[in-house]
């Protein structure tokens, strides 16, 4: 508790006035200026300070301790998906993009659907950790009649078509399930033309632009936003806050040094925070301007996901966060119950009321909406590196989980369940939900220490 005491005061300190870097002459060197990050955030009624305090101090503690529980570091996902749009041919051949999948007598009992252990509620086993072993998983009962399968793909097919912001592929014969800690999200040296042309594809063939817009930039100019509508406006800003996101995880977990594939200290790795690329991802003179504005927007889906868990947290308390452990899944409980009464006295939630209101229109564009963001989950398999891959994937399906609780209208203007026979969660979306939200909470506190850098 001492060091986020600590933090905060350094953090205050930070935030009473705008640092930027100074040349040798004294000349404000606008490359390494970062003090446009102030102020209000876009769409929200919500200061960027305010959320910083909130998150730092009592939202980014809680989702650390709470995502090492075995319920959440355990993330069911195909990998193996093929591209559905072009031809794959730049997989990353970096020991670092490989992902370490889990044996099966490793899974916590509770999560492998296994009928004949979900006859009784809790076992005496115990989890473990995996191992560096990878072997592929098959949860699936063949023994299902082959009418029935094709009957309950349809019936998957309309409930996806009703809610899902996402394709969820954890069903897949060729699912497996992935323990997190073991593959932490950082820079594996995935680039160039291959991760460049997933990222054009998501924003140039997926999202909504101004209608008189001459730019051929993957990126919408912020001064354009204007010229979109709400709806739009959101669907680019979460999309650009999720880039974001991302591009601070990166910086904040890279690769520092290696020989050969090899860390010369540690062969899985040296790893830590590089402030150019940091710089190099974020400054005004290599964005055209825009860096600020895209961490402005990782605020922004921030709110976007810290609303949603509020809404669901009736559905989220009540879940039992079952893995077979006993004292574990009693702690998990209690974890996520005290984060989301701390989630829900935040006093400045995103209203999404406010969207997709009244007319024809408005139902039309909810459709639209939905159909981009699935598109965007189906260019996650474009991915070229499989860490990368699942980090991609599992964020995009927590960001569509998040959508489909603010807009499936499932809750009234109380966030009552209004059928809670309809409203249904699995398991893996609370999962990819909540791990997103902790994605997005390390991104806004690890900018602080790049503040702190720069400074």
């Amino acid at each position: 508790m001492y060091v986020y005491t600590l933090k905060l005061i350094v953090y205050v300190g930070v935030f009473s006035q705008c640092y930027c870097f100074f040349n040798q002459h004294q000349e404000l060197n606008s490359n390494e200026c970062f003090c446009q990050l102030k102020g209000k955030i876009d769409e929200c009624s919500c200061s960027i300070d305010t959320v910083d305090s909130f998150n730092n101090v009592k939202i980014f503690p809680r989702l650390r301790s709470l995502l090492e529980k075995d319920f959440f570091r355990f993330f069911k996902v195909n990998l193996k998906r093929p591209c559905p749009y072009w031809a794959d041919d730049n997989r990353c051949a970096m020991r670092y993009c490989h992902v370490e999948s889990c044996e099966e007598d490793e899974i916590p009992i509770g999560l492998k659907g296994d009928i004949k252990h979900m006859s009784f509620k809790y076992s005496e086993n115990e989890a473990h950790d995996c191992t560096d072993q990878s072997m592929n998983l098959d949860y699936l009962n063949k023994t299902i009649s082959e009418k029935a399968q094709h009957d309950m793909e349809k019936w998957a097919a309309y409930d996806d078509a009703q809610d899902n912001f996402c394709v969820i592929d954890d069903k897949d014969e060729e699912a497996e399930y992935v323990d997190l800690l073991l593959n932490p999200e950082r820079y594996t040296g995935y680039a160039g033309l291959s991760a460049q042309r997933v990222w054009k594809a998501i924003y140039l063939e997926n999202c909504f632009r101004p209608k008189k817009s001459f730019s051929f930039n993957s990126y919408i100019q912020s001064d354009r936003l204007n010229d979109m509508c709400l709806e739009e406006r959101v669907f680019y800003r979460v999309i650009s806050g999720l880039h974001a996101s991302i591009n601070v995880h990166l910086s904040a977990n890279y690769l520092l040094s290696s020989h050969n594939g090899l860390s010369l200290k540690n062969p899985h790795g040296e790893w830590g925070p590089n402030l150019e690329e940091f710089k190099r991802r974020f400054s005004l003179e290599t964005t055209n301007n825009e860096g600020p504005n895209w961490l402005r927007n990782l605020y922004f889906i921030y709110l976007i996901e810290l609303r949603a868990i509020s809404k669901a947290a009736p559905y989220l308390e009540r879940h039992e966060y079952y893995t077979g452990n006993t004292s574990e899944d009693y702690d998990t409980k209690m974890a996520v119950k005290d984060l989301l009464s701390v989630i829900k006295s935040f006093p400045n939630h995103f209203d999404e009321t406010t969207m997709f209101r009244g007319s024809k229109e408005a139902n039309k564009l909810k459709y639209e909406f939905k159909q981009h963001f699935r598109n965007i989950t189906r260019i996650m398999d474009c991915v070229g590196c499989d860490k990368c891959r699942l980090w991609g994937k599992l964020q995009t399906q927590g960001l569509g989980t998040a959508l489909k609780i603010l807009f499936s209208g499932h809750f009234d203007y109380d966030d009552k369940l209004l059928n809670k026979k309809q409203m249904q969660i699995q398991r893996n979306e609370i999962v990819s939900l909540l791990n997103a939200i902790g994605r997005l909470s390390t991104s806004i506190y690890k900018l602080d220490d790049f503040r702190q850098m720069i400074k």
